[in-house]
Order: structure tokens, then sequence, then C-alpha cells
């Protein structure tokens, strides 16, 4: 009877067939379900223990999509299990279990007071890469697993842009990031640590972080932001170029939206930006508060 692990071995020989995001699989698995769930034998995973830890990342800060993407692996590997004829597997414990409301539709951007207490703790932190980190993914909009497992060949500082590959982008497809001068004056200022090819590595092991969450959990709480989410960064650049009277086209340009749709959730407006927009409206119109 296998265990969990050996069932995440042949899952994901399976969905690299056919999967992109794949990789992504591969990675919550490695960080997550194997070390929780990975030496038992896949008869003994009970549904109540593996909800109750899903709720449990949750309170600790996860997303509640991300933990409902973990629950949606497992939930396949194990029917995939049956589909096999693997001894253990002829009952899954999360078939028909429903995955809670993510709420993705909750925005929350950052006023530029808050980014100014948000810049000092972050710059305060023990954990070097914080700041930078913190940093690129407000000033890029850039998506976090992208900005951590960016290498120094993705960039062409001097054109200004950075063009994440194809697997690495969640859509599947390349995209090329517009670099500002803030940006790139960020980059710059990031030590080089030897040979390694991350932007933003793990210093003691010179690899991609696999996660940043303690050292972000602390620094959002020391700026008096506990409600803040690393993905309110992203958040924060689309309303901050909407304010800024960009149009959606070039906020989902930048974002690498492949839906306009989703660029809508981006696009807050100021309620002095709409002001603007009105006396424009009404200045070209001819009919002013001055003729009346």
């Amino acid at each position: 009877m296998p265990t969990v692990a050996q069932l995440a071995e042949r899952y994901l020989d399976y969905v690299r067939s056919y999967k992109r995001s794949a990789d992504i699989d591969a990675r919550y698995l490695r960080l997550h379900l194997l070390p929780k769930f990975g030496k038992r034998r896949i008869n003994q995973l009970e549904q109540t223990e593996i909800m109750d830890w899903l709720n449990g990342k949750v309170r600790e800060g996860y997303a509640q999509a991300t933990v409902n993407r973990w629950q949606v692996i497992l939930g396949h590997m194990l029917r995939m299990g049956k589909v096999w004829g693997l001894a253990g597997s002829e009952v899954n414990p999360l078939e028909g279990v429903k995955q809670k409301d993510p709420n993705n539709k909750v925005e929350r951007f950052l006023t530029p007071a808050e980014t100014k207490r948000l810049r000092q703790a972050v710059e305060d932190s023990p954990n070097p890469m914080l700041a930078p980190i913190v940093a690129l993914l407000l000033l890029t909009g850039c998506r976090k697993r992208e900005l951590l497992d960016a290498t120094w060949d993705e960039f062409r500082l001097d054109q200004g842009f950075w063009r994440i590959p194809t697997e690495k982008s969640k859509t599947g497809k390349s995209r090329q990031v517009p670099l500002s001068e803030s940006a790139i004056a960020v980059l710059k200022a990031i030590p080089r640590l030897g040979d390694c090819p991350y932007v933003v590595p793990n210093p003691a092991t010179l690899k991609p972080f696999g996660s940043v969450y303690n050292s972000w959990n602390s620094a959002r709480n020391a700026a008096g932001l506990p409600d803040v989410r690393m993905h309110d960064l992203r958040h924060s650049m689309a309303s901050n170029m909407a304010n800024s009277g960009q149009s959606l086209l070039v906020i989902g340009q930048v974002l690498g939206h492949s839906q306009p749709r989703t660029t809508l959730r981006y696009a807050h407006l100021s309620e002095g930006t709409l002001q603007k927009a009105a006396n424009a409206a009404s200045a070209a119109s001819g009919w002013s508060a001055d003729a009346a």
C-alpha cells in the first residue's frame, strides 16, 4: 500500500504530461502537503484531520485560494489512485468536500502613508532580502512566485524590462514587465551573491525562498498593517497605475492578465481621479459653470 509521497511521485509524472502548472503542484506538495502527510499510507488519511489542517493554514495567514489549491491537488491525487487501482484508495476522504469561498474580490490598497510605514518595517527586518522583495512586488506588480524564482538573465536593466519566461508564468505565456527607474534602482542595489543566478535568493542556501511568510508577517505587524497580504502589493501597483490615469488595457498588459475582466478588480480609482475625469468631460462638452 503506497504512502502519500509515493502516490505524489506517480501523480506528478502524470500531470507533467499535460498540465502547464505541474511545477506549481510539485512545489505545493514539497513545501506543504508532503511534510504533513507524506509518510502516511493513503488509507490513513482522514477528512477531519485534513480539513482542520487546511483551516489552520488559513488562520496562519495563507490565502484561502492557495489552501483550496492544496485541497484540490490532494483530492485529485487520491482520485487518480483509485483510477490506477492502488490499494487503500477505495475511499477518498475529500470526495464531495466543498472548497471554502476564497473571497478573492476583497480589495486592499496601500495608501502612501501605509507604504512608508511598511517600507521602514521591511528595511528593519532581519531578513536582508525582504526589503527588495517587497519593493519589487509593489513597483512591478508581479506575482510573488515570479519574483522569488527570478534569475538575473531574465532582466535587461539597460533596456528597462524583465522578461518572465513561459515556465514561470501563471498564464503559461511569457510576458515582458516594464521596469520603472525606482525598480531598476532597487535591482541595482541588490548584492550579487557569488555565482548565484537568483535575484532575491535565501542567503543561507542561495536557492529561491520556499516562503517568506514569517519575515513578512513580522514586518507587516510592526508596520501596524496585519491585514495586508503580499498579494495586496500587486493590487496596490494596479491601483496606483489607475489613479495616475493609465487605461485598463495598459494595466492588464503590465500585470499579465489574459482576460480584461480580471483587470477590473485591480482598477480601483480614487475619488480624486474620478472627479478629474468628470471635470475633463465637462470642459470638453463646452457646458461650463461660467456659461450657465
